[in-house]
């Protein structure tokens, strides 16, 4: 019979470590979440009402008053074509600085971890230029195609392709197997669990990028979910109850991704570690 082992204090130490830190880290959402079914005089009310009382639904139907499924479109369109082709681009970059050898590999692989270090300020103004000379302004190609060039994205399928055996690959180009046929016979398999911490990452990325979203957006036709619940501030009156029903429903495609990523995510967390 297996004997239980033994919790020590130090365990307990940690895991009421996790807990606090676990209920800091949803508390916002917590109170997003019950704002977004409170009136408008609970949402400001000192001390806070904790538990709606009682639950109301006419945030949310006042919200659905505006263009909440075109501005949903925009973000989950830009979001997911953004993800596809990062995670495209990326996987192939890491795999040919990872795999190949040519002159100047260990230069253009220093450029993209310089890159992760310049601020995405630092880049606005010579970014908005070009777009604007081709005429990309309030377009999803503005929004879609400068974030399709991530540094970090090619950082981190580098370190996974590098765990690719060089023997397979000489095996199957042995017999006879094209570049493009190893890349998604073998690669991509291969490095599924980056590719899903990858996806995850430029979603929510891209999702939650609302500055250059405002830099870049002109016309209502183009307002993402984050700028449109941001537009249901006003002047004098603020309706928070609106904006958190909003907030909530901008942060559902996140968590819907999250889950369906999580067995990629966690393995690549996993084998990310254990790389070094």
């Amino acid at each position: 019979m297996n004997k239980l082992k033994k919790i020590s204090p130090k365990d307990i130490i940690f895991m009421t470590i996790i807990i606090i830190l676990s209920i800091l880290f949803l508390f916002p959402f917590y109170w997003i979440l019950t704002g977004a079914f409170k009136n408008q005089s609970a949402t400001i009310q000192i001390p806070p009402q904790w538990f709606p009382k009682p639950a109301t639904f006419q945030n949310f139907i006042d919200l659905a008053k505006s263009p909440l499924l075109k501005w949903t479109f925009n973000s989950f369109f830009i979001s997911f074509c953004t993800m596809l082709l990062v995670c495209l681009t990326s996987t192939m970059g890491g795999y040919v600085l990872a795999k190949k050898r040519f002159p100047g590999r260990r230069i253009i692989f220093w450029l993209f971890i310089i890159a992760m270090a310049l601020p995405k300020q630092a880049v606005l103004i010579p970014l908005f230029t070009i777009l604007a000379k081709l005429n990309w302004i309030n377009s999803y190609k503005a929004l879609i195609l400068p974030a399709v060039a991530w540094p970090f994205g090619v950082f981190l399928m580098k370190q996974f392709s590098q765990g690719i055996p060089g023997e397979l690959l000489e095996a199957a180009k042995i017999d006879g197997c094209s570049e493009i046929r190893i890349f998604c016979n073998i690669v991509i398999p291969l490095v599924k669990p980056g590719i899903g911490a990858l996806a995850i990452f430029t979603f929510i990325s891209s999702w939650n990028d609302y500055f250059m979203q405002l830099i870049l957006i002109r016309s209502k036709d183009m307002v993402t979910l984050p700028l449109g619940v941001a537009l249901l501030q006003s002047e004098f009156t603020t309706n928070y109850g609106s904006i958190m029903a909003g907030a909530t429903l901008a942060s559902l495609p996140m968590i819907i991704i999250f889950i369906a990523f999580q067995k990629y995510f966690t393995q690549g967390i996993a084998m990310g570690a254990v790389k070094g």
